[in-house]
């Protein structure tokens, strides 16, 4: 294996974070803001792209790093390194939202795993962290990660995160899994991802579920969010702009003058 071997535990349930346990010399690298807390005896560095390139050329530094950019991730990333000695020593990284983390094994899964731009919370050091064009025109502009997504490489540990609860299904060669376009955490590279069209007028006015759906055909394992977290942004934006009514109350504006809202 190229990648380093890391230890873990997800610790939690709604607000989950991971316990990576590191031997003397192991790193874990993580984007910036993930970071929770570690033991006495982990060096904290922030390095250029993902650390998979750290032995490559200037060019191929930059490369790297201009392809996260471009999946709308930070030019730098944090690498955490063991080096108290003999013992083991852990760094915790935590979830940005209420979701489930995912821990994906490369080595079993392909080596390559495709997933949504912001799904990436952290991976032994080695994995590649890059892009994944979309090629198909209609996937690019409706599929609703847009023509760029995340490609997870190598054959270490990796770990995603997704909003709500999260379901793995294994697609037989062939099978169809049809999701929403936002509902997608990821899928192994196997996996062919193409959008359709739902047709029928009343579906695409009044169905209230967009215009189309992703087709996901195996084989492969593919994983599924509940709660995307734009779907969450969007109603928490809605809540906190529409002016509500004081449903179910019998005090009316007079409740709202107690609780100090005049504007009524």
């Amino acid at each position: 294996m190229q990648n380093h071997e890391i230890d873990y535990r997800v610790i939690g349930e709604e607000m989950q974070y991971v316990e990576v346990e590191l031997d003397p010399g192991e790193s874990a690298i993580a984007e910036p803001g993930s970071f929770m807390m570690m033991e006495d005896g982990i060096q904290m560095q922030t390095i250029f792209s993902d650390g998979s390139a750290q032995n490559a050329g200037i060019l191929g530094k930059l490369f790297s790093a201009g392809k996260r950019l471009l999946a709308g991730e930070n030019l730098f990333m944090t690498a955490y390194t063991n080096i108290a000695g003999a013992q083991k020593r852990h760094v915790s990284f935590a979830a940005p939202y209420p979701g489930k983390i995912i821990p994906i094994d490369l080595y079993n899964l392909g080596g390559k795993v495709i997933c949504q731009k912001d799904a990436f919370l952290c991976a032994a050091k080695g994995v590649s962290v890059s892009i994944e064009f979309q090629r198909k025109l209609g996937t690019g502009l409706f599929g609703g990660e847009g023509f760029i997504m995340e490609k997870l490489e190598g054959d270490g540990m990796a770990f995603m995160h997704a909003g709500g609860h999260v379901v793995q299904k294994e697609l037989r060669p062939g099978e169809v899994l049809k999701v929403d376009t936002g509902c997608i955490v990821g899928f192994t590279g196997q996996v062919n991802y193409d959008i359709e069209f739902i047709g029928g007028i009343k579906n695409t006015l009044f169905g209230g579920e967009g215009v189309f759906f992703a087709t996901l055909r195996g084989p492969g394992t593919v994983w599924i969010q509940s709660l995307p977290v734009s779907r969450l942004a969007g109603r928490i934006l809605a809540y906190g702009t529409y002016k509500q009514k004081d449903e179910g109350s019998i005090l009316g504006a007079l409740g709202g003058w107690l609780d100090g809202d005049n504007s009524r």
